[in-house]
């Protein structure tokens, strides 16, 4: 009787035991979970940033997705879980690892813009809901993992401006949401997939720069949404399938000097045009000689016998060796009428170096500087463009506007530069050294020296980019005065007006107590912002003789000040003279410090409102005088807390009007959508200045 009483009870109480465990489980998911996504993170943090210095917030007792804590680069979802990850442009050297499969709810990874080194973590095929997946511009090695071929929700693969090695994996075809696929300048190999025409939503495909070689497969002219197709700079061949004549300007090709198509311009006409299925790809021939060809040269005495020749080799040696008597004789006379034009064109120039020389008054130290000098190749400019000089032996003369003509040679620049010696040193960047030169007439330039293998390849675009730099005059751009290049060095100097105040940088994080730094006032700020909108607006403008242009890397460092604190914009139009990944390699300062526009990393290019967005970047900079703009900045800008955001050194002596009205210019620049920045002429009517 007792013991059927004392069933109920335990039932009772395995039921209530049941219960309790069922909600202790229930209570620690979540927390389980949160737990493995911060291990999960601290691993990120060992993994990328060895140094600890860019991801010092992301700390072991805080909570990511926690309203108290702050992990820099992390937000999450409605769920609590960490859904995205932005960290480009950190200065991040380490590797990816993978740890990072470990967030399921992540939806993007923006790790562009950095130094990360190492291989592609296959793992990373295990996120279900990564949407956007961005490692460009980095220096990651190996191949691309096919694991990505899994990721079915991704939407945009950015492993551009890396190391990567291998093929492209056709696994690829799968990502039937992709929208950009972006592997431009790495070293892949093989042939493009034919999976890839499989990718319905695919807008944006670009495997430029790469090793890629076989032919174009004709189904990527069957994906429906594509407006940009980049394959420039491969070993491509055979014929262009004629689908892809409907992309026009979207459809880039050159430099795969084996492809064929009638219907695309600067392309020879196929052997058979009627073939355009593109399913043959084959490795290029190599510019190698061939056995068969050593064979045929070197074996010359295949019919001598015993120290005998056969007479049809005598007479074959006997008429090589007039051709080559011939031929030497022919070069000898073209090389005797050359020096005598030479001579005739070097007495012109040293009669009007001549001249030149009489008027100015030259110091002995100058005088040293007469000994010989390296070989000098140029363009020669008087009020315009001179195409009869182009690859002469001339000077390079540059007329500025109220400015007489300035005729420079290599031995000048040397000189002016003390033989570019490293006290002249004004800065240093990865493609170019700029040093501080004395002309023969006193005048003080800026001269920069750009190593050959840094400039555009072909003569063409090179002297096509240098025309655009003469085009351009105005008083808030630093003027171009003249240009030389010396093949004996493999360099080419561009000479530029001086700016005795340097650059607005400088004057950027001046420490208290600093004697030697000039803290400039409010008044010079404002003057700033505006000229640097004026130089900025004359770019973008249409003028007689000079298209609009884009400056693609305006920064604090870009803008200069003269002595009487008149700001100059410079490097304009540099990028017209530079190879392309050398243009890309310096976007990693401008990611880093904020200056590139949010657009970029998904269209791959600059317009009109990339400069916009950089010129409130600098506004900002100006008016806090801080390089670095942080998120409380940027709160004080749009909730009015000027106090908060303008240079506390000024000790509050600005106009507080004028500085709101800064603020929300610089607000509006800076939004995240182009479309709501103002274009730069409506900017300066804000301002209230004009042209």
């Amino acid at each position: 009787m007792a013991s059927r009483r004392s069933l109920p009870r335990l039932l009772h109480l395995l039921l209530l035991l049941l219960l309790l465990s069922a909600a202790a489980a229930a209570s620690s998911s979540p927390s389980s979970s949160r737990g493995a996504e911060l291990d999960a993170l601290m691993d990120l943090k060992a993994a990328l940033d060895p140094s600890g210095r860019a991801l010092a917030s992301w700390a072991r007792g805080g909570d990511p997705c926690g309203r108290g804590d702050y992990f820099e680069g992390v937000s999450c979802d409605a769920r609590g879980r960490v859904a995205a990850i932005a960290l480009q442009g950190k200065g991040l050297a380490g590797a990816v690892p993978p740890a990072v499969a470990m967030l399921p709810g992540l939806t993007g990874l923006y790790l562009h813009y950095n130094e990360l080194r190492g291989d592609i973590p296959r793992e990373l095929g295990g996120l279900p809901d990564l949407a956007e997946l961005y490692l460009g511009v980095n220096n990651l090695s190996g191949a691309i993992p096919v694991e990505l071929g899994r990721l079915r929700s991704l939407q945009v693969l950015q492993l551009g401006y890396n190391q990567l090695s291998g093929s492209i994996p056709t696994q690829l075809g799968q990502l039937k949401k992709l929208t950009v696929l972006a592997l431009q300048s790495n070293q892949l190999t093989g042939a493009i997939p034919a999976s890839l025409g499989d990718l319905p939503a695919l807008t944006r495909l670009d495997l430029s720069s790469n090793q890629l070689f076989g032919s174009i497969p004709s189904k990527l002219a069957e994906i429906p949404q594509l407006s940009t197709l980049d394959l420039r700079n491969n070993t491509l061949s055979g014929s262009v399938p004629s689908g892809l004549k409907k992309l026009h300007e979207g459809f880039r090709y050159e430099n795969n000097s084996e492809l064929c198509g009638s219907q695309f311009d600067s392309l020879k006409a196929c052997p058979d045009d009627g073939n355009d299925d593109g399913k043959m790809p084959h490795k290029p021939e190599s510019t190698s000689v061939k056995p068969q060809q050593i064979q045929k040269t070197a074996d010359l005495n295949r019919n001598c016998d015993n120290g005998g020749c056969s007479k049809s080799s005598t007479l074959s040696a006997g008429a090589v060796i007039a051709g080559t008597i011939i031929i030497v004789a022919g070069a000898a006379a073209c090389g005797l009428s050359v020096f005598s034009w030479h001579r005739r064109q070097k007495q012109k120039v040293g009669s009007s170096v001549e001249h030149l020389e009489g008027r100015l008054s030259l110091d002995q130290s100058k005088e040293t500087c007469q000994r010989s000098a390296s070989s000098l190749i140029n363009v020669e400019y008087s009020s315009g463009w001179d195409t009869s000089s182009e690859g002469s032996q001339h000077g390079v003369r540059l007329s500025s506007e109220g400015s007489p003509s300035v005729r420079f040679n290599l031995e000048e620049v040397e000189c002016a530069t003390q033989y570019f010696s490293d006290v002249n040193l004004l800065g240093k960047s990865n493609f170019a050294a700029t040093y501080k030169g004395i002309m023969r007439d006193g005048s003080v330039v800026a001269v920069k020296s750009i190593n050959k293998s840094s400039c555009k390849s072909e003569e063409a675009d090179f002297l096509k980019g240098l025309r655009m730099l003469t085009l351009l005059r105005h008083e808030n751009l630093v003027g171009l005065r003249g240009f030389c290049r010396s093949r004996a060095r493999g360099e080419c100097f561009l000479v530029y007006e001086f700016m005795a105040n340097g650059s607005l940088s400088q004057y950027l994080d001046v420490k208290d107590g600093d004697a030697n730094a000039t803290v400039l006032d409010w008044a010079t700020r404002v003057s700033i912002i505006k000229g640097i909108a004026k130089g900025i607006d004359y770019l973008h403008s249409s003028k007689p003789n000079k298209p609009p242009l884009v400056h693609q890397s305006i920064s604090a460092d870009k803008v200069l000040v003269d002595h009487l604190f008149t700001p100059h914009l410079c490097g304009a139009g540099l990028h017209k003279l530079l190879a392309d990944d050398v243009v890309f390699s310096s976007l990693k300062d401008s990611a880093a410090m904020g200056y590139l526009s949010p657009e970029y990393t998904t269209t791959g290019r600059f317009t009109d409102k990339s400069d916009v967005y950089a010129f409130g970047v600098v506004v900002l900079q100006a008016l806090t005088g801080r390089r670095a703009v942080s998120s409380h900045l940027r709160l004080g800008a749009e909730s009015g807390r000027l106090d908060d955001l303008v240079d506390p050194r000024l000790g509050g002596r600005f106009s507080r009007p004028e500085a709101a009205k800064l603020a929300g210019i610089a607000l509006l620049c800076t939004a995240e959508a182009p479309a709501q920045r103002p274009a730069m002429a409506a900017v300066l009517q804000q301002l209230g200045t004009s042209q």
